[in-house]
């Protein structure tokens, strides 16, 4: 299967989408009588009523595929255009589509997985060439970008630092362009505030940034055997980051840029799951992106097909064994 995604054929494209139901073949046969999605954090957020049973389980799990689908689409084309990986592949799309279905909680739409979009956005924005001045205006706008994200998932405001990162990682300094990045958060929040206080709920709003109050846990319960699934993944993450670092210094400069910062998307993603109190491990979306990254590169690069293809059918084979246990 790698090997057919190693080019970029329009056939492919079939294999993807009957790929991404086959990932949930498993929810499908077991549906949920309901799914807690957390949407109504963001029905709240906006001072609307919403419940969390907007769609019935099938429908949500039908959307999630349809959103899944077209984020591996748009990240394939971000990786093919900056030639990430150093060829254009499909390999970005298929690696994200697994990526994604990893644990069963990722096979439903929730905020973090919307917010992929947003994600998306920011790191096409940050690698595409602009001058000076329209920086400025790119950082405002992401900053912009990232206060949304926080209104429908509230972690989301770890990737403020993504975008100051981003300008040490890619640019000389400029003060106006750090800046620019809260003058842009603060717009969406300043007009999210006014909303509160003509609601009069502006206790409500105080309320909505006290998780960045809370101290980080010392401990986490992990329960091994759910993550049982992610020992093929590891094992690939691990190839091809020995495979980058040993293509490291021939690599482009963009390009090495470009893996640091997806480098810090994977460690701020990790590590922003307590600013929510009632932590889920789809959180955890936010990580697939540099995730798919490394290990598209690492299918890209490797050359021992009798290994490469069965621990590719084998994070194929956890993912859809894992649902019926």
């Amino acid at each position: 299967m790698i090997g057919q995604f190693r080019s970029l054929n329009f056939i492919n494209l079939f294999v993807l989408f009957f790929l991404v139901y086959i990932l949930r073949i498993g929810l499908y046969v077991q549906l949920p009588e309901s799914i807690n999605t957390g949407f109504s954090e963001v029905g709240n957020r906006l001072l609307i009523s919403q419940s969390d049973t907007i769609f019935t389980p099938f429908t949500n799990v039908t959307l999630a595929a349809i959103v899944v689908f077209i984020q591996a689409l748009l990240f394939n084309r971000i990786v093919n255009t900056f030639n990430i990986i150093g060829k254009s592949t499909f390999l970005p799309a298929l690696v994200y589509i697994v990526s994604s279905s990893v644990f069963t909680p990722f096979l439903f739409l929730s905020p973090p997985l919307i917010c992929n979009f947003f994600l998306l956005f920011m790191v096409y924005r940050i690698l595409a060439p602009s001058k000076d001045m329209a920086f400025i205006t790119t950082m405002f706008d992401l900053g912009m970008v990232t206060a949304i994200g926080t209104i429908f998932y509230f972690p989301f405001i770890g990737m403020i630092l993504i975008l100051w990162l981003a300008l040490l990682i890619f640019r000389p300094f400029n003060w106006r362009e750090w800046i620019a990045v809260i003058l842009g958060f603060c717009t969406i929040i300043f007009f999210l505030g006014v909303y509160y206080f003509w609601n009069d709920k502006l206790a409500a709003f105080y309320a909505i940034w006290r998780p960045l109050t809370s101290a980080f846990p010392i401990f986490v319960r992990i329960q091994l055997q759910d993550y049982i699934v992610l020992l093929p993944i590891a094992i690939g993450l691990l190839l091809g980051f020995y495979h980058l670092r040993e293509n490291f210094f021939k690599s482009f400069v963009q390009v090495r840029k470009t893996f640091q910062l997806l480098f810090f998307i994977f460690i701020i993603a990790a590590f922003t799951f307590y600013l929510k109190p009632d932590y889920r491990i789809n959180h955890f979306h936010l990580a697939v992106i540099p995730v798919s990254a490394l290990l598209a590169y690492y299918f890209l690069q490797a050359n021992k097909k009798w290994f490469y293809e069965p621990l590719f059918l084998c994070i194929i084979g956890f993912v859809v064994y894992f649902q019926f246990v």
